[in-house]
């Protein structure tokens, strides 16, 4: 008895831990290193966290450190192409074109916030929930 009262309360302190960051981010409580939906492109974790350290930034109205962290996302992007765009032609198309919406509005001569914050929402919602056939 004394030991499931221990096994909830670490259960809830992990799950309140979790969801922190989501809330203080507003992206959805979905894990920063898990899709919501595989991908035919395989593991897109680390992508994803990288949009998501970006889509803070914005958030925080740091939109030069923001340019700084999306080419994290560019560099690893297009050294993973030839491992991840064989897996699934189209599906890599899509992302690619999403992460270039993202850069541009990133890069754009006079950013806006509100421009980068939803590029960078969409690019995380194509990631979360892959292209279906």
């Amino acid at each position: 008895m004394k030991l499931s009262r221990i096994a909830v309360a670490i259960a809830l302190t992990v799950a309140a831990a979790g969801a922190v960051p989501a809330l203080l981010t507003g992206i959805p409580l979905t894990s920063v290193a898990q899709a919501a939906t595989p991908s035919k492109l395989g593991d897109l974790s680390k992508f994803r966290k990288i949009v998501v350290d970006t889509k803070a930034l914005v958030d925080k109205g740091d939109l030069p450190g923001a340019k700084t962290r999306i080419k994290d996302l560019e560099t690893s992007w297009d050294e993973a192409e030839p491992s991840l765009k064989p897996r699934a032609a189209a599906d890599w198309h899509t992302v690619d074109k999403a992460i270039d919406q993202a850069l541009a509005a990133l890069r754009a001569n006079k950013p806006e916030a509100s421009q980068c914050g939803q590029a960078l929402t969409d690019l995380l919602r194509l990631m979360d929930e892959p292209p279906r056939p």
